[in-house]
């Protein structure tokens, strides 16, 4: 897992975009893309003119920070979304969505995609009745999600099945909190992706 820096919140300033990097905090008024909505340094609250390159970095960072993963490991989701025979963008985003760490936190067992990682590698879920630690593993349409029957009063998870009616489950995903499992109905749709990022800027910025 690449080192992601505890001062997150200044990513969702950079980028212009409440990334819910923070969990809980992201809905009070704590959260500092509220307080302060321009990007952090001396110069934030200057008005500059960006290039179409460096709109298509961007979009790249945007979406790279949102899912909490590293430059190299992104390169391989497109390298892999490029060989794949539908709209390169549209694979990109079907990929990063159905990492296992995307998926526990969409479905409520975490407060953030950050703490999500946390717990799958701390062994407290299960995929289709086997131990699943690898947070980069992608779910496939009818996998079974399960938090272990000794993670199930966890405060952290505990905690995030309590807030979860603050956040929609996506449509592709079937959570039942009670029985602390999940269920993967389909592979997610392009509009299932909440993160407001133009994909064809990323796949032209790889593309130049």
């Amino acid at each position: 897992m690449s080192c992601i820096p505890n001062s997150v919140c200044k990513f969702c300033r950079r980028e212009n975009v409440k990334l819910f990097l923070k969990g809980e905090r992201c809905f009070t008024d704590k959260c500092s893309f509220e307080r302060r909505p321009y990007p952090p340094g001396q110069h934030g609250q200057s008005r500059l003119k960006f290039s179409e390159f460096a709109l298509q970095l961007r979009e790249k960072q945007k979406a790279k920070r949102y899912y909490g993963i590293g430059e190299r490991q992104f390169q391989n989701y497109f390298a892999e979304a490029d060989r794949r025979r539908g709209v390169t963008g549209t694979e990109l985003l079907g990929l990063l969505e159905t990492r296992l760490d995307n998926v526990i936190y969409s479905l409520g067992f975490a407060t953030s995609r950050r703490e999500a990682r946390q717990l799958v590698k701390h062994n407290h879920f299960t995929l289709n009745g086997h131990k699943a630690n690898i947070p980069s593993l992608n779910v496939e349409k009818g996998d079974v999600i399960e938090v272990r029957e000794k993670s199930r009063t966890l405060a952290k998870i505990m905690a995030s099945v309590e807030s979860v009616k603050k956040r929609e489950i996506p449509g592709w995903l079937e959570a039942d909190h009670g029985a602390f499992k999940g269920v993967v109905k389909d592979v997610p749709a392009r509009e299932n992706v909440t993160l407001p990022v133009e994909e064809n800027m990323i796949v032209e910025y790889y593309s130049r």
